[in-house]
């Protein structure tokens, strides 16, 4: 597969998912609120009864989602150009539960979920704006201020492999659920494929409209993939057709994000915009062709 942006179809009509429901924004000001209140959030991460989020100025705020107060808040670093990019939970191969952080001040710090030691602090050549955690948790993919990314060894913060071939700086990627697919997302308007078992060049590149590709998400049956420009465009992929099928939604407003449900029944995606911001879902649209049989 080569450049496949003019070989999908992109008709609204044969859409993966349809609108559902749209969300507005509510204030709601609960126990611990004024903790963060004058923090300005950058990325956010959940798991089960765990809720992360960071800030523009190297802030990590960590709360029980059971609890009232927040349970870890600091600072990763004093550099003035700090942002926290990025924040993955996930367990490691021995089934300890880690977060994983990148920032502006070209590092990745690995914290255990617990008591929220850093266990390890690697430091890259350039502003780390990603990172990503493959399935079993052996591999990071982290991409930053450079063409290139790396996957790394997370034991030791030593890159293993480079993703070579896109054109500017990449702020996204994520990880099928087999394991073997590395989706990367790049400020050059792409999100390249690549199969981690040989990475001498992507599988696939799949090209944007407007923006950067900023946010990457896979389904968790590995159904679909989709990518999120920074306003109006988000694409859906049909993995299962070699990425040739996709879905386009179309509308105004800057994208906050985007996830599947863990069934892959729904789609959201979040609008960051002061007055019309909110939650966009959509739900799986099923086509039951044993059923015309029946007419």
């Amino acid at each position: 597969m080569d450049v496949l942006n003019a070989m999908v179809d992109k008709t609204e009509a044969a859409g993966f998912f349809e609108p559902l429901d749209r969300w507005g924004v509510r204030r709601h000001r609960g126990h611990g609120s004024q903790s963060v209140s004058m923090v300005q959030f950058t990325t956010m991460a959940v798991d089960n009864d765990l809720l992360v989020v960071g800030g523009f100025h190297g802030e990590l705020i960590c709360k029980r989602l059971e609890d009232d107060g927040i349970v870890f808040s600091t600072r990763v670093t004093d550099d003035e150009n700090a942002i926290t990019n990025s924040l993955e939970i996930y367990q490691d191969p021995n089934g300890s539960r880690r977060l994983v952080v990148a920032n502006n001040d070209c590092s990745v710090r690995i914290f255990d979920t617990k008591y929220f030691d850093l266990l390890n602090h690697y430091v890259f050549p350039w502003s780390v704006n990603s990172v990503s955690v493959n399935p079993d948790a052996t591999l990071f993919a982290v991409l930053g201020d450079h063409e290139d990314g790396l996957v790394v060894d997370p034991k030791c913060g030593k890159p293993i492999g480079k993703v070579r071939g896109h054109l500017d700086y990449s702020f996204s990627s994520a990880w099928h659920p087999d394991g073997n697919i590395l989706a990367t997302g790049s400020q050059d308007t792409t999100c390249r494929l690549w199969d981690i078992r040989n990475l001498s060049q992507s599988l696939a590149v799949l090209g944007g409209r407007l923006g950067s590709i900023r946010c990457i998400k896979f389904s968790s049956d590995g159904r679909f993939l989709a990518t999120a420009e920074p306003i109006d465009f988000v694409h859906i992929y049909d993995c299962f057709a070699d990425y040739g099928k996709s879905h386009e939604i179309d509308f105004f407003g800057e994208i906050a994000g985007l996830s599947f449900s863990p069934d892959t029944e729904a789609f959201y995606i979040g609008v960051a915009d002061q007055t019309y911001g909110g939650l966009m879902e959509f739900k799986r649209r099923h086509q039951h062709h044993y059923l015309n049989c029946l007419w």
